[in-house]
């Protein structure tokens, strides 16, 4: 299908509609103009013929001699004051014109006028049209008191009228030309600065499409609509390059992520393959390294899984009554012999009391492994860890501080952002935060992080728990 631009479908649509209303503007102004002309001219004939005073000086001459009403018609005539005006003609019975205001004899002029006015019940038609010269004029017909065929014809030239008609059709023709081209020259601006930039939103669409997520758009010249969608695309390709440049990284850190464990199984698997029982002590501690790095690998792989389910919103939780701080005793014991390795203190400070709750344990059991997890990675020997926990009005507040490396602060606001790693050099696939603050999200919960560079780190978590007292123990106290 052939390609209609913006600009000529507006063309075609809005100018089109200007131009006709225009024509109608012009038709209809000349029409009015014409018939207020001949309104005019009309009435100035209409007020001169139904003058009394000409069937006056007529009225005792009415039925003289052809030759005596010949010479009043003269005499009228030469008294007549409006010669300037109009021309006049005396007609007598026989349809002769017998005197004229122009002093001119009339030959082979038709006058119709005369003729509707002989048949007409009020003795008086008015006629428009050109003489036997060309001129054209309105006249008025009127027949005098007798209805014996004299009559007096009062003539109007429009030559002038018809000029002035003309004059100002013309000067309003030229103002609607005139309006037609400022509407066709500010509407092609006012097109072409929403047509360039939509063109150059396209050409950086299609260079972004390619995979150039460097493209930009220059910025737009006016704060509007488009300067906002300017600004909103040149974001939204930043913000593509970003998560590309993210995906990327991601992608390298999970292969590397991979093919360390892999690397240590397979490695250690050759290893007791080619020993063949003979180091029993060898072969233990190879089939701990296996079972190490396969967990390590399930971690991986279970943490991309609920990746896949964050994003696409399939992530569910299996609610069931349970006591969040019995998971947190769990996570904080197996972590305690890791940190044991790594020469890292890690301290535990909580309540005895339970912190009830619906919720999925396997789920925030995995927000506390990702947690602590991540401590004792950006941590070194001979640093601590303290984990605490208190039991507020219907809240769980529970704080892990590390004294580890910290994060820098333009990196903080990014931390639970997908992908995202503040310190590359650590492992990690960099989804283990964003997957834990979804995690606490469902559970109507919030994971705030904080940290100071080189100093540490805390994060806070807070879970809704009911705080009320056991069944038994509310009978007892009403019973007292």
């Amino acid at each position: 299908m052939r390609k209609l631009s913006i600009t000529r479908r507006w063309l075609f649509s809005t100018l089109g509609v200007t131009v006709i209303i225009m024509l109608v503007v012009i038709f209809v102004s000349s029409k009015a103009l014409r018939d207020y002309y001949y309104d005019t001219a009309y009435m100035t004939l209409y007020s001169r013929a139904r003058s009394q005073s000409v069937n006056n000086f007529f009225s005792q001459y009415l039925n003289a001699p052809d030759d005596v009403f010949s010479a009043k018609a003269g005499e009228f005539i030469e008294n007549y004051t409006e010669q300037s005006l109009m021309e006049v003609w005396v007609i007598d019975r026989n349809g002769n014109v017998v005197a004229t205001s122009t002093g001119f004899s009339v030959e082979n002029e038709v006058y119709p006028d005369y003729e509707q006015a002989l048949s007409s019940n009020t003795g008086t038609a008015t006629w428009i049209g050109e003489t036997s010269n060309g001129e054209a004029i309105m006249s008025m017909t009127v027949l005098l008191q007798s209805r014996q065929g004299q009559a007096v014809r009062y003539i109007i030239s429009l030559q002038d009228l018809n000029t002035q008609h003309k004059v100002f059709t013309v000067i309003i023709a030229l103002a609607c030309a005139v309006s037609v081209g400022l509407v066709a020259v500010s509407g092609l601006f006012f097109i072409r600065s929403i047509v360039i930039p939509v063109k150059r939103i396209n050409e950086t669409a299609k260079a972004i499409a390619a995979g150039d997520f460097t493209a930009r758009i220059e910025p737009h010249r006016y704060n509007d609509e488009i300067g906002e969608l300017v600004n909103s695309f040149n974001k939204m390709a930043k913000d593509i390059g970003e998560a590309d440049k993210l995906k990327n990284d991601f992608i390298s850190t999970v292969s590397h992520e991979l093919r360390t464990p892999l690397t240590a199984i397979k490695g250690w698997g050759e290893t007791i393959l080619e020993m063949n029982d003979s180091d029993p002590a060898m072969t233990k501690k190879g089939i701990e390294v296996i079972i190490d790095e396969s967990s390590r690998l399930s971690r991986i792989v279970e943490d991309l899984l609920d990746f896949s389910r964050m994003q696409s919103g399939r992530m569910s939780l299996r609610l069931e009554k349970i006591d969040v701080l019995a998971e947190l005793d769990e996570t904080v014991f197996v972590f305690k012999e890791r940190a044991l390795r790594e020469g890292v203190e890690l301290t535990y400070n909580a309540t005895t009391l339970p912190a009830p709750m619906m919720g999925d344990a396997n789920r925030i059991r995995q927000v506390f492994v990702n947690i602590l997890d991540n401590a004792l990675k950006y941590t070194k020997q001979g640093d601590k860890i303290l984990v605490t926990a208190e039991i507020l009005p219907r809240r769980l507040k529970i704080l892990i501080t590390d004294t580890g490396c910290g994060i820098p602060p333009e990196a903080l606001p990014h931390v639970k952002e997908k992908f995202f790693k503040a310190n590359v050099s650590v492992r990690g696939s960099g989804i283990g935060l964003a997957v834990s603050d979804e995690i606490v999200r469902l559970h109507k919960g919030t994971l705030n992080i904080g940290s100071v560079l080189n100093e540490g780190t805390t994060v806070e978590i807070i879970l809704p728990v009911d705080t009320s007292p056991p069944l038994d123990e509310r009978t007892s106290e009403d019973e007292k």
